[in-house]
């Protein structure tokens, strides 16, 4: 496999200010990049899908730079999370290859942090909604930052297709207030606590 073809790109942002409760004293910014890939292996079986997954770190690392250049600089980051669909023609393996592809792209552009990429797979059709799960980008115990962004695009992906996806936040859920460790009481840096 020397590449991957890629049909679209889409980054989307939002910016939440308050979620019913007081106003957020720093809004929210939650973005999501996303790639639509021609399946290469769709309608057959293909045992070695590790020279794919290798080919697709360089669109893990072109996605998770743009994304954090909408973010406004990995500063900014707090949360991070991947999501992958593959189309009816494929097998869940073949969205599994963005496990390492996007999750190791986006730990190296944002510095190494240590805390497990949280991730989502599932087949769908064109315009299927995505909930990427978001965690702390250093520790997967701080309990605030666990929340959702949503992955979709309105035409993919189609049965040949995969959609491969990357969110991150700049904060924990809107008015979390339900315990467990703060970022500030981080101290072991193992990626847990």
């Amino acid at each position: 496999m020397a590449g991957y073809e890629v049909r679209k790109v889409k980054y989307c942002k939002e910016t939440v200010f308050h979620d019913r409760g007081p106003v957020l004293k720093k809004e929210l910014v939650v973005g999501v990049a996303m790639a639509v890939v021609r399946n290469p292996f769709a309608g057959r079986y293909e045992e070695d899908l590790i020279p794919f997954q290798s080919a697709l770190r360089a669109l893990g690392h072109e996605l998770a730079d743009g994304l954090i250049k909408l973010m406004g600089g990995k500063e900014n980051i707090e949360s991070y999370g991947k999501g992958m669909m593959v189309g009816e023609d494929g097998e869940i393996e073949h969205a599994a290859v963005w496990h390492e592809a996007g999750g190791w792209a986006m730990r190296d552009a944002l510095g190494g942090p240590k805390a497990i990429v949280p991730a989502l797979k599932s087949m769908g059709g064109p315009g299927a909604r995505l909930m990427i799960p978001l965690g702390h980008i250093r520790a997967s115990f701080v309990r605030g930052h666990h929340f959702v962004t949503e992955m979709t695009i309105w035409d993919a992906p189609r049965k040949d297709e995969l959609l491969f996806g990357l969110g991150m936040a700049s904060g924990p859920r809107p008015n979390s207030r339900l315990g467990g460790l703060l970022p500030e009481k981080i101290s072991v840096h193992d990626g847990q606590r």
